[in-house]
């Protein structure tokens, strides 16, 4: 029996963590960790960031549950690559458990935090938890990698079992949790203020924890069978809202796998079918950027690194500040800018506009994305976007160029999402609302309204950007 440090990352939680888990089953005395990694928080770009402060929340909840238990949480403000190595001197431990992450950039942390252990005679062991199937779990009768979604679905539905599901005891070993110790030289969480970041609204748009993911799941379990007729309307409570959750693990892919699961072989149930789809799609684009790393920064497609992109900075900035005069593009800029959240349906709307309405490369709107989102995650933003521009697997063909007059009155129909976020528009009529510059003249001289004045023109026209982005994509075909 060893004394294992376990290092928290995107896992903050106890129930089903497979990690802790294992340091538990293995030790006879388990310390635990979580680092504020500066590496990652120095270079965001603002230091209201709602991420660092949900994450900041859930560590607080876990150090709670972990004080119940009779352990303890080390939490620091610090370089990942230098404090583990550290902490696992100070604790005197014999290894290092944490669980897998799959990005570019947390594999060459893991790898130099590896190899500093070695040097002290420390074993690091990863274990997955993060997914459900992993890199090389589920491939092609040909033992390549998928590059198309459904075959990959399908053979991830064919491997499955409730093995696979199953929740980890964690709370059978919890006794051989390290009681806190006075050789670190402090433990206590930080403040957001000590770190150099300021709060946020994030507590008033989403419950934060484990406690916070398990009231939002109660809450989808009653709605999910409906998913499929509401997932794709950003105006109605169609959709989890566990994303964030998801992404800095306050509960588990496996819980909410199961509950899908279950669901769709009890009973024919579309909406828990169409979900568990779309968790699949989570472990697809993590095992396609594990397998093809450059699409981390190029395209996926290597052919469409040549594709001539214009980059206009006047219309970008447009995009970025909602002022394309597209009611439906900018209602839902306001929402990540404002929220942190955007809503599934429109980020595929907002993507396309921006590659192909407004010629941009779409590694902008990813950091973009990257820099807002509440929920991002490289893989599935990477995907998301080489998705919308083409250039990645499995992707929408070049030709196909959402309209976002047509989107906008097929998703938004009575314009009740456009109007929370664009409320100089309420005045709108239906007719009108996804196309403002339409309503006659004297219409709007009754609503006072003027285009222009109280509300953008379009920065673009739809059908002469289609023309160009055709020719665009053509020119490297």
């Amino acid at each position: 029996m060893k004394n294992i440090l376990f290092w928290f990352r995107r896992d903050l939680r106890l129930h089903d963590n497979a990690g802790i888990y294992h340091a538990l089953e293995n030790g006879r005395a388990v310390h635990c960790v979580f680092v504020f990694d500066r590496d990652i928080l120095d270079a965001l770009p603002s230091k209201a960031d709602r991420r660092v402060e949900f994450i900041w929340e859930s560590v607080q909840e876990l150090g709670q549950l972990l004080q119940q238990h009779g352990g303890a949480l080390t939490v620091v403000y610090g370089r990942a690559v230098d404090e583990i190595p550290r902490l696992a001197v100070t604790l005197a431990v014999d290894a290092v458990f944490t669980n897998e992450d799959y990005e570019p950039a947390a594999i060459a942390r893991d790898q130099h935090v590896a190899a500093s252990l070695k040097q002290a005679n420390i074993v690091f062991q990863m274990f997955k938890d993060t997914v459900v199937f992993e890199k090389d779990e589920v491939l092609t009768l040909a033992g390549k990698p998928f590059s198309v979604f459904t075959p990959y679905k399908n053979a991830w539905l064919k491997k499955v079992t409730d093995a696979h599901l199953q929740a980890y005891p964690v709370e059978a070993c919890l006794s051989r949790l390290a009681p806190p110790t006075n050789r670190l030289e402090s433990a206590a969480l930080p403040s957001l203020q000590r770190m150099g970041f300021s709060a946020t609204n994030i507590k008033s748009l989403v419950p934060c924890g484990v406690s916070g993911a398990a009231r939002l799941l109660d809450d989808f379990a009653d709605r999910m069978a409906d998913y499929k007729d509401t997932r794709d309307f950003p105006s109605v409570k169609g959709v989890s809202y566990l994303s964030v959750h998801n992404r800095f693990g306050t509960i588990s892919i496996r819980e909410l796998a199961r509950a899908a699961h279950a669901e769709t072989k009890k009973r024919k149930n579309i909406g828990a079918e169409t979900w568990l789809a779309e968790l699949i799609w989570r472990d697809f684009y993590f095992q396609i950027l594990w397998h093809s790393p450059h699409a981390a920064t190029r395209a996926y497609k290597p052919e469409y690194d040549a594709l001539r992109w214009q980059n206009n900075e006047t219309l970008f900035a447009a995009w970025c500040e909602a002022r394309t005069g597209y009611p439906i593009i900018d209602a839902a800029m306001r929402q990540i800018n404002e929220t942190g959240y955007m809503h599934n349906r429109l980020r595929m709307i907002v993507a396309s506009f921006l590659t192909k309405d407004l010629l941009i490369d779409w590694r902008r709107g990813e950091k973009y994305f990257a820099d807002h989102l509440n929920d991002f995650d490289l893989s599935a933003n990477n995907g998301g976007w080489q998705w919308a521009a083409s250039t990645g697997c499995d992707a929408q063909p070049y030709f196909r160029i959402f309209n976002p007059i047509t989107q906008s009155e097929r998703f938004d129909p009575q314009g009740k999402f456009i109007r929370k976020y664009l409320p100089e528009l309420k005045e709108i009529p239906d007719k009108y609302i996804h196309a403002p510059w339409t309503l006659p003249p004297v219409d709007a001289s009754a609503l006072g309204f003027t285009i222009g004045r109280d509300y953008p023109a379009p920065v673009v026209d739809h059908a002469v950007q289609r023309d160009k982005a055709l020719a665009m994509y053509k020119a490297i075909r």
